[in-house]
């Protein structure tokens, strides 16, 4: 059972990975739900389409087709019949994501992720002030605000000032953007750094789900790095579990107001781990192209978890192993669906 109740939530980029496994949870805890997403070409719309239309028939769930820059879209989100009841939350997920593709459109990036951000911020402050409500913010931010480290967990308290791209760069600006709007407005916040979440319905430009399709297509695999490079995976439940304990923590009246957290499972793993856990559960060998690391990307990551652990009682029960293994059943089941998609976004960098 979920640990949000009754309550009213707002999710921005609702339709996506992370976002729909969310509502999963909070629907079928007995929550209202509006959602605001663009269905954005970043990869296929039709795959968060698919997200989307789970939930379409459910009488708690509304969804909007919008964009959070747009005065008009957040009129039909902020205002009529939707709101005669606040939000209680909102889980801030919307965002153009992806680290290399920002090298080729960091304006873009910005505009999308600090403007559109400010513009949600507005929006939960003047509805405040309007209801005399006290909505809380979830913001989903990265473990890509860490830059480059060398050989120990990343913490919070860890300097965040030098970004490697300008996706890092938007997420840790907006830390910084989301405290000042604490600081000047009283607006609750918690900011949640993800640890590469993997899973079912995860898009497809991501390692796991691109590699995943390449080995079973036959087709070669690029490695970046000599293959020792590693990330702290984290199951998409793991996340969505620490999202609503976040959620909770959020409405207590002992937050003080502002708070982060790394959401990862603290156990990394390295590249040609993932790629062998990939060829065991799909009973296929890859086939290994090495190249050189890529701008913008880091070593390895490795999620420092204690504070999540005591403030939240964030604790992810998912092995890697185990949570590849769902992945790949959810790919073999569902890749007819999507294969022409995904093979136009093989080559797409995470």
């Amino acid at each position: 059972m979920s640990i949000i109740q009754n309550q009213k939530v707002l999710v921005t980029g609702g339709a996506g990975f992370i976002g729909s496994h969310l509502i999963d949870d909070l629907l079928a805890a007995g929550n209202t739900v509006v959602v605001i997403d663009n269905f954005n070409d970043y990869y296929d719309p039709a795959l968060k389409r698919i997200n989307a239309q789970a939930h379409l028939d459910h009488p708690a769930y509304t969804l909007i087709e919008g964009d959070i820059r747009s005065d008009a879209d957040m009129d039909r989100v902020f205002g009529g019949s939707i709101e005669e009841r606040p939000f209680d939350t909102v889980v801030h997920l919307a965002a153009m994501a992806g680290v290399r593709p920002s090298l080729q459109q960091p304006a873009y990036y910005m505009d999308v992720n600090l403007n559109g951000t400010q513009k949600l911020v507005d929006r939960i402050v003047a509805s405040n002030k309007k209801h005399e409500q006290k909505t809380r913010l979830i913001f989903g931010s990265s473990s890509s605000v860490y830059g480059e480290r060398s050989g120990e967990s990343f913490k919070e308290t860890d300097r965040v000032d030098q970004p490697l791209s300008p996706y890092a760069a938007t997420k840790a600006a907006n830390e910084l953007q989301l405290y000042a709007a604490h600081h000047t407005t009283g607006l609750k916040v918690v900011c949640l750094r993800f640890f590469t979440v993997f899973g079912p319905r995860q898009r497809p430009d991501l390692a796991i789900h691109k590699f995943c399709h390449l080995i079973d297509a036959g087709e070669p695999i690029e490695l970046y790095g000599d293959g020792t490079t590693f990330r702290d995976y984290t199951f998409v439940k793991d996340i969505g579990q620490g999202i609503l304990k976040a959620m909770q923590y959020a409405g207590r009246d002992d937050f003080k107001g502002y708070d982060i957290f790394n959401l990862g499972r603290s156990k990394p793993v390295k590249l040609k781990e993932m790629v062998e856990a990939l060829e065991k559960h799909l009973g296929k060998k890859a086939v290994i192209e090495y190249k050189p690391m890529q701008i913008g990307d880091v070593p390895y990551t490795y999620a420092e978890i204690g504070h999540a652990r005591e403030v939240l009682g964030y604790d992810p029960q998912t092995s890697f192993d185990q949570g590849v293994a769902k992945f790949v059943a959810w790919y073999l089941e569902n890749k007819g669906k999507a294969s022409k998609n995904i093979a136009k976004l093989v080559n797409v960098a995470t």
